[in-house]
């Protein structure tokens, strides 16, 4: 356990330790408060501030855990720069020479700043075609993407976190059965002699270079598809898909239907939405497993509104367009983390019951009323967007909480690791919210639906995600997690198309991990017991590179 009264786990502490705190004395608070005073603290007669009791207050939140800020905010507190925007949006707005250096530029400078980027390449002319201007041919969109992901494997973001990077392509482009299979690591040889394919390699070494391996892909939807009815889940393209992601893991899927149609840019993690090239997300969580009551979420709601609109105003961007997009757009991404905790606090299963449905509504209500009426205030344009659900990987750990709507991964696995480059040890864990839950609240290990579990039930997780949606303004991220994909067959395909159809009107985005999928996955699942024997046990690991190829 953390030896802190702030983390309710050590791996918590370490995350501040290691990701936000600026010298070894500080503190939690200490970051809460600096947090607080750079966003919401009086600078100016027409600064976006926060009155004395409400800073106190947000500093109370923040310190308690039921309001996090995004980790560009944490990062950022206190430091004279002001970059706390985790991603931006950009668009390939047409297929020139010219365009292609700007795209590259804007890329580069987002990513230096600390920003992960998402970028939509479906304007792009497909390979092939005719360049008037030089009597060449076009390249089509997946060089350009090769080269952006070169960039992020280049680039630190902010001296701190690897690139995160975003690439869609529609549905409709002549090259999106290239981009399907673009992330088909299993079929490239790369050690003749020893039958090694890339994702072999990159299970040896994570960091060795593999096509659009910065880069989250996924297929945009649009009402075109929707219009096909039942046969939309028989389309070549989606069927394709449905295949990839449940062997390979991507590409994913972007639902862009209705009034969403032109909302084809996405950030990294595909949570903020938006139709306009350089817009900005802006994200902070309410941890729902911290709060207790529905009067208390409508009061940490109303605050984390304001200090996101506080941050509309006073975040440093990487150039001119994105503050003029920032300007119109005001894009808010309240989302929430720790809901499998509330459930299984009130021995709920993995699903959004009554009473959820009804904190959710407040979450709804309170983050548009609250944003609205702060705008007002300080003569500002309202939002055009106020949710959105973040994977919150970083700051649930540093809350000790389940992350965004996800459920527990495992209550017990086995975490594999690299210790000096060339040797592997293993040792047995309990996850921490699980642990948490187990010792103060009574929830037997046997009652918590795993991520694990609910692999075999995707509908169940599908259902969840779409009920979660109905609430949320821009989209979730989520990733659903499948059985091992080896052995899947063209009739598991047909019938998880047919889910994903059904409920694709209701989802904006879908992405899944089939078990395996990808080289050097960390974790496997064990016995709660078994973990608990073995706790704190190091264990090391016969070599594993089948010979000595590891350094290919």
């Amino acid at each position: 356990m953390s030896q802190t009264p702030f983390f309710r786990t050590s791996l918590g502490e370490n995350v501040f330790r290691n990701k936000y705190a600026q010298g070894p004395e500080d503190s939690w608070k200490n970051l809460a408060v600096r947090c607080v005073n750079d966003v919401c603290g009086e600078t100016g007669m027409l600064s976006p501030i926060l009155s004395k009791d409400e800073r106190e207050q947000l500093v109370e939140y923040i310190t308690s855990m039921k309001f996090i800020p995004g980790g560009r905010y944490l990062y950022y507190a206190g430091r004279q720069k002001h970059a706390w925007n985790n991603c931006y949006l950009l668009r390939a707005e047409e297929d020139t020479r010219e365009e292609w250096g700007e795209l590259k530029k804007r890329a580069s400078n987002c990513l230096m700043l600390g920003g992960g980027i998402g970028i939509d390449y479906s304007v792009l002319r497909p390979e092939g075609a005719a360049l008037g201007s030089t009597g060449g041919i076009a390249s089509g969109p997946l060089p350009l993407m090769e080269i952006i992901n070169s960039i992020g494997r280049g680039v630190m973001q902010g001296g701190s976190r690897r690139s995160a990077i975003y690439g869609s392509l529609d549905r409709e482009h002549a090259d999106v059965m290239a981009f399907l299979h673009a992330k088909d690591w299993h079929k490239v040889l790369v050690h003749k002699p020893s039958g090694l394919t890339l994702d072999k390699v990159k299970e040896l070494n994570f960091n060795f270079p593999a096509p659009l391996d910065q880069t989250n892909i996924s297929v945009n939807y649009s009402d075109e598809w929707l219009s096909l009815g039942d046969s939309k889940c028989t389309d070549e393209v989606f069927l394709k898909n449905v295949e990839q992601a449940m062997t390979t893991g991507e590409p994913g899927f972007s639902f862009n239907f209705g009034d969403k149609a032109n909302e084809t840019l996405r950030n990294a993690c595909t949570e903020v939405t938006s139709e306009d090239d350089s817009d900005v997300c802006n994200l902070g969580s309410v941890n729902l497993g911290n709060i207790e009551t529905i009067s208390e979420l409508k009061d940490v709601v109303n605050l984390a509104s304001k200090f996101l609109v506080c941050g509309t105003v006073r975040a440093d961007l990487p150039y001119g367009k994105v503050y003029e997009v920032r300007q119109k757009n005001r894009r808010l991404g309240l989302g929430l983390m720790g809901l499998h905790e509330w459930l299984l606090k009130r021995n709920n299963k993995y699903e959004v019951t009554p009473e959820l449905h009804k904190w959710l509504k407040v979450y709804k209500d309170e983050s548009e009323t609250s944003a609205n009426a702060h705008c007002d205030r300080l003569y500002l344009s309202k939002p055009v967007a106020y949710r959105a659900i973040a994977p919150t990987g970083t700051i649930g750990i540093l809350a000790g909480t389940t992350t965004g709507i996800e459920p527990v991964y495992a209550v017990a696995y086995k975490r594999r690791y690299l210790t000096d480059g060339t040797r592997w040890k293993y040792e047995f864990c309990v996850d921490g919210t699980a642990q948490t839950l187990i010792d103060t609240v009574g929830v037997k290990p046997s009652s918590i639906d795993t991520a694990y579990d609910l692999s075999s039930k995707p509908d169940q997780r599908i259902k969840f995600q779409a009920d979660v949606q109905d609430y949320v303004d821009q989209s979730i991220s989520s990733t659903i997690n499948l059985p091992n994909g080896k052995d899947v067959s063209s009739n598991d395909v047909r019938k998880f198309a047919k889910i994903l159809a059904e409920y694709s009107p209701r989802l904006r985005g879908f992405t899944c991990y089939p078990d395996g999928s990808r080289g050097g996955q960390p974790i496997s699942v064990v016995p709660y017991d078994e973990a608990v024997k073995h706790k704190g046990v190091v264990f090391e690991e016969n070599d594993p590179c089948g010979g000595g190829v590891c350094g290919v």
